[in-house]
């Protein structure tokens, strides 16, 4: 094998291990609540703390996290390829616990003057959760507690969502419906949990 063919064989083979941007930094049991708290206890606070300043439940919270990244600190989107090897880039630049786009947490660190804040930092990651679904409860009058519907317009961008851009994406609006159930579930779990007190 030429050595140009091994580079290249090399190089192909780092760069789809990359393509999750999982850490393993991700708690166990991400269908339990109560789990995802004992284990991580500063998630907990990150939440209860962007709930006082936003008014975003934490069941609503960790159903969006849970469907953005897995509760994974490093979660990219997959890389493109052109013609079906050669890596060209990410799908968008959405990174970290809350999936946050460049622009729109460029546009959350020049409102909030929280210029020190990581997409990385569960803390930084729920208070930009809270400020756009905040938003979002300000200027399309989606409540708080509909996580569905937030995270339609989470996903979509508010403009998107008044324009009902999902209503032609089959796989969103199940995807969205996902994340209302699971919010459900963790908000019952959430109840009985010494850990979310």
């Amino acid at each position: 094998m030429s050595s140009w063919l091994r580079a290249a064989a090399i190089f192909l083979l780092v760069a789809s291990c990359g393509g999750g941007g999982g850490g393993g930094d991700s708690p166990h049991s991400l269908e339990d609540a109560c789990a995802i708290l004992k284990q991580r206890p500063t998630y907990f606070r990150a939440f209860r703390a962007a709930e006082r300043k936003w008014g975003v439940p934490v069941h609503v919270q960790m159903a969006t996290i849970y469907q953005e990244s897995k509760f994974d600190p490093d979660a990219r989107t997959p890389f493109r390829y052109a013609l079906g090897v050669i890596p060209f880039g990410r799908q968008s630049s959405a990174f970290g616990y809350s999936q946050a786009l460049d622009g729109t947490w460029d546009e959350y660190l020049a409102e909030t003057g929280n210029r020190r804040a990581r997409r990385d930092d569960i803390r930084d990651a729920t208070d930009f959760m809270g400020w756009y679904m905040a938003g979002t409860n300000r200027s399309l009058g989606i409540s708080m507690h509909d996580a569905r519907n937030q995270y339609l317009a989470y996903h979509e961008g508010r403009s998107g969502f008044s324009r009902g851009s999902y209503n032609a994406k089959a796989w969103l609006v199940r995807v969205a419906d996902d994340v209302g159930s699971r919010s459900l579930v963790y908000q019952v779990q959430l109840r009985d949990c010494r850990d979310a007190r």
